[in-house]
């Protein structure tokens, strides 16, 4: 292998690294059996949410994950691996590549890390039925314009009431 090629390889790993140090999350699947169709699809979704996916060789992943804290997700690259990483939402990749694999057999999570911390299948499984930050702020909301508005009834009855007296 010629030194150009080596050096290009090496400027892959780094690359690969810092999208790994800068993600607050990722996770890793498996896409095999998915048309083209599907695949194209699911990059959609993910993108319209800030998502990006990106289909990396296990040798590359092997060599970027040393030195991240994230070893232990060694073991997932294994046959063609696909990773969906989010700088923002960390919740994001889960919520979506879960959603979708509910529909789509084919595509398999392998494993992935979440805020920093990698996850096992089970916890990815609970973070992706968590409600988003928007829907939990809409909540929120809805929880605390209820008391408002049974004070806001009250004060109207008490309003009527005198209204009515005189």
């Amino acid at each position: 292998m010629s030194k150009a090629a080596i050096a290009k390889k090496a400027e892959v790993v780094k690359d690969v690294q810092g999208q790994l140090n800068d993600a607050q999350s990722a996770i890793i699947v498996d896409y095999r059996g998915l048309t083209v169709a599907e695949v194209t699809e699911l990059r959609k979704q993910l993108r319209d949410a800030g998502v990006k996916m990106s289909v990396i060789k296990n040798k590359i992943l092997d060599r970027a994950i040393e030195g991240t804290g994230y070893e232990d997700l060694k073991s997932t690259f294994a046959g063609p691996t696909a990773i969906a990483f989010s700088n923002d939402d960390p919740i994001a990749p889960a919520k979506i590549i879960k959603k979708f694999s509910d529909d789509h057999d084919a595509l398999e999570i392998k494993g992935g890390f979440i805020e920093k911390e990698v996850k096992s299948l089970d916890e990815i499984n609970v973070y992706a039925t968590m409600p988003s930050r928007d829907e939990l702020l809409s909540m929120l909301a809805s929880a605390l314009q209820d008391p408002m508005r049974k004070i806001a009834r009250a004060v109207k009855a008490v309003a009527d009431k005198e209204n009515e007296a005189a």
